[in-house]
């Protein structure tokens, strides 16, 4: 049994429409809310169920009816006195069970187990899905000294810290009268007391510089948590208003101090040092009966402790015994083990930091310097990155570029025509991996051709399926186009009519004789796409503060300019052509921070002014975060935030290039609204790179096979620009006679026209 504390997801006004209600229901898993009245007095609930049975009875519903009209008056409650097993009998019949004060107001909301999004402590959430809750424990390393402690907070906001944890004791409360005395002529007193006693009267802060402390984390943006070492503690702590408390491992076992922490109702962080498995069980069983959220952390408790004192293993038996989320307090030496404690599993960790090791106490010698410390985090975040997911595998972009290049495909060594039959004498095997993977050779022996294949050519999926798709005239409200390079542009225009081509340059191309490889049947208009990589791995960068590689960059963009002006005399157009370009901006190892921003588009309005403009317009193209470059994986910083992209178009008077799969990644990425982008940036758009996408790395992906409600950005680009000519971006969407263009092209005419 698990009581959340924090009701507002669970709770509607009784006024709220049933459009309102539907929106805000799903924010539950058990597709439930419910309902109050003026007086905060919870009078019904409301499922999915209760306006399904409502929409059925009322084919003509009006969606401003409100909720309280629709939902059940005899819904199941608890009293906040009823005993646990009446609310345990209730869950076994219903998910979500109200607990009601006398006054019928919600105090909470009983479930049957500890629920998957976890539990929260301020603003984070410590959760199966949730990023690591990491904490720095100050403790008493500040000496006593307050501005120690402030000093110890900030090192903890840099080294990226979720909360910061201090200590609070009452002496008197703790030890026994006899021991608490510091008069060393009371006979038998144990050394190891003495030593801590007067160890703790040295480096405590008083209560009043604690809260000071607890105010100042709230000042800079860090999470304030404490350990109650004592019942009077506790109680000062949570006058204080903190979020929740941290109890050691020597109180695991101090059930009448953990009772008067469940009596909070606050979250619960528990350190299992120094205790046997059946006390851990125990203290475990008194936690779920009573509904609260907690959170164990495994623990060695000694200062530091021996690496084979660990045992790491034991997280994922923990994990085994109890439904709520596990952590790791750790006093070891270096950060190695407390990275390996996450790969486990653990969903919070704890260390200890200093400013000096050779400090006084054992706390010193077991904790991280902020250097380190810093370091635990950012490794911490790269595992939790490197995790991934349990569920099938993917292929992502830059292991599907690699796939083409490296990987073999099954060839033809003669040319087939519809209608002949494959057989294993047709077939060969060599690179690269543009076509069908060497292990589905079987199931091509045996199958009808249903289009000619050259020899030498690829196989593909289609040929297994026998669903060829073909060129076919395409029609749009809007200009649109094909990806093309010189060499293909006359074969793939054959049997359809695009507004446009779009060559895709490579650096190749700027030596070659593009008019040797023309056809009279090209139409009349085309863009032309900057090459990224340039000779001698020189990857375009208009915004680089090496002055050398800009002006390098400058000198290369002027060739593909000074080619543009030659192609547009060629098919004769008039009006400036758009050239499409990745101007730049990233970084090798990690995010710039984003003050240093704003400098490098200063940089690339610098080197737009040194290019000769005349009769071409250049389009920056929007960013993935994780772009991939010859060479790997960099992290781009300009054109991906919409923001700064409308700032750059408003003070240049320039227009852009919106790849939808670049900027769904992008948003994915920094968690925010993907249509919110569209909506912002759409007015400054002329041009379009359709093809869809998944999370932050599934790039380029055939309509439909991703995350994009295409539905939904139709509607807003047909507002906002409804001229921008646009082209299927499909990865290797030019293979097998541009079969994944065509396919693009099929699906986007039903979702971008009259739509």
């Amino acid at each position: 049994m698990y009581i959340d504390y924090n009701i507002e997801n669970y709770i509607i006004d009784h006024e709220a429409s049933i459009l309102e209600t539907l929106k805000k229901i799903d924010a539950v898993k058990g597709r439930i809310r419910f309902v109050i009245n003026s007086l905060n007095e919870c009078v019904a609930s409301i499922t999915n169920g209760d306006i399904l049975r409502w929409l059925i009875n009322n084919p003509k519903p009006d969606l401003d009816v409100s909720v309280a009209q629709i939902s059940n008056k005899n819904f199941k409650y608890a009293s906040v006195n009823a005993p646990k097993d009446q609310l345990k009998e209730l869950l076994k019949d219903f998910r979500f069970v109200p607990i009601l004060d006398s006054k019928k107001k919600i105090i909470g909301i009983a479930q049957k187990s500890f629920p998957n999004e976890g539990l929260k402590i301020g603003d984070k959430i410590i959760g199966l899905n949730s990023p690591c809750f990491i904490i720095s424990e100050i403790g008493n390393n500040h000496n006593g000294c307050i501005e120690e402690a402030k000093r110890l907070i900030d090192r903890s906001v840099e080294a990226g810290a979720d909360c910061a944890k201090f200590q609070m004791r009452q002496m008197g409360e703790i030890y026994s009268p006899k021991d608490s005395q510091l008069d060393s002529e009371i006979k038998n007193k144990n050394l190891g007391t003495e030593y801590t006693l007067d160890l703790l009267s040295k480096v405590q802060l008083k209560n009043d510089e604690l809260y000071q402390v607890f105010d100042y984390c709230r000042e800079v943006g860090i999470i304030p948590l404490c350990t109650p070492w004592d019942k009077h503690s506790l109680s000062l702590l949570n006058d204080y208003g903190l979020d929740a408390f941290k109890f050691a491992s020597a109180d695991l076992t101090n059930h009448p101090l953990i009772l008067e922490g469940i009596e909070t109702r606050k979250p619960l962080l528990l350190s299992t040092g120094m205790s046997l498995e059946k006390e851990i069980i125990s203290t475990v069983r008194l936690l779920e009966d009573s509904g609260t959220p907690f959170c164990l952390l495994h623990c060695n408790s000694t200062y530091p402790a021996p690496f084979d004192s660990l045992n790491l293993n034991y997280i994922k038996h923990l994990k085994e015994l109890v439904t709520c989320p596990i952590g790791y307090s750790g006093h070891e030496r270096g950060i190695n083990s407390s990275i390996a404690a996450v790969v486990l599993g653990a969903k919070v960790i704890e260390r200890h930091i200093t400013t000096n090791k050779e400090q006084e106490g054992s706390d010193h010698g077991a904790s991280l310097l902020p250097k380190e410390f810093k370091s635990l985090v950012s490794g911490i975040r790269e595992i939790e990155q490197s995790l991934g997911s349990s569920n099938s595998r993917e292929v992502g972009q830059g292991e599907m570029m690699n796939r083409s290049n490296l990987a073999k495909s099954i060839h033809t060594n003669a040319t087939l025509y519809p209608g002949e039959i494959i057989t294993e004498d047709n077939l060969f095997i060599k690179s690269p991996g543009h076509g069908l993977q060497p292990c589905y050779i079987n199931n091509l022996i045996g199958i009808t051709v249903n289009r000619t294949v050259s020899e030498g050519e690829c196989f593909y999926p289609s040929d297994l399926k026998n669903d060829l798709i073909e060129p076919r005239i395409f029609s749009f409200k809007r200009p649109w186009g094909i990806p093309v390079r010189f060499h293909d542009a006359s074969t793939l225009i054959q049997n359809t009519s695009p507004d446009f081509v779009e060559f895709h340059l490579s650096y190749k191309d700027l030596e070659v004789d593009f008019k040797s490889m023309m056809s009279s049947n090209l139409i009349k208009n085309f863009v032309i796409h900057c090459p990224e990589l340039f000779a001698e791995d020189h990857i375009l960068d208009l915004c680089s503060t090496n002055e050398n590689y800009r002006e390098h960059s400058i000198e290369q963009i002027s060739k593909v300019l000074k080619l543009t002006r030659r192609l547009k005399d060629f098919f004769k157009v008039r009006k400036e052509v758009q050239v499409v370009v990745n101007v730049g901006g990233f970084t090798r190892d990690k995010f710039m921070d984003k003050q240093h921003k704003p400098s490098l588009y200063r940089n690339l309005e610098s080197s737009l002014q040194c290019l000769d403009l005349s009769g071409v317009e250049i389009i920056p193209q929007t960013m993935p975060p994780f772009p991939w470059h010859f060479g790997g994986q960099r992290f781009h910083n300009l054109f991906v935030e919409y923001d700064e992209i409308v700032t750059f178009c408003k003070r240049n008077m320039m227009r852009i290039c919106l790849d939808v799969s670049h900027s769904k990644l992008a948003c994915a990425h920094s968690k925010t609204s993907f249509f919110k982008f569209c909506h912002e940036v759409a007015p400054y758009v002329s041009h379009l790179h359709i093809a869809d996408s998944k999370g932050t790395d599934g790039e380029g992906m055939q309509i439909g096979e991703g995350e994009i409600d295409f539905k939904s950005l139709t509607e807003t680009l047909n507002q906002f620009c409804p001229n921008a000519s646009f082209i299927p971006e499909v990865w290797q969407g030019h293979e097998n006679n541009g079969e994944g263009f065509w396919r693009a092209l099929d699906d986007l005419e039903k979702n971008f026209l009259n739509y």
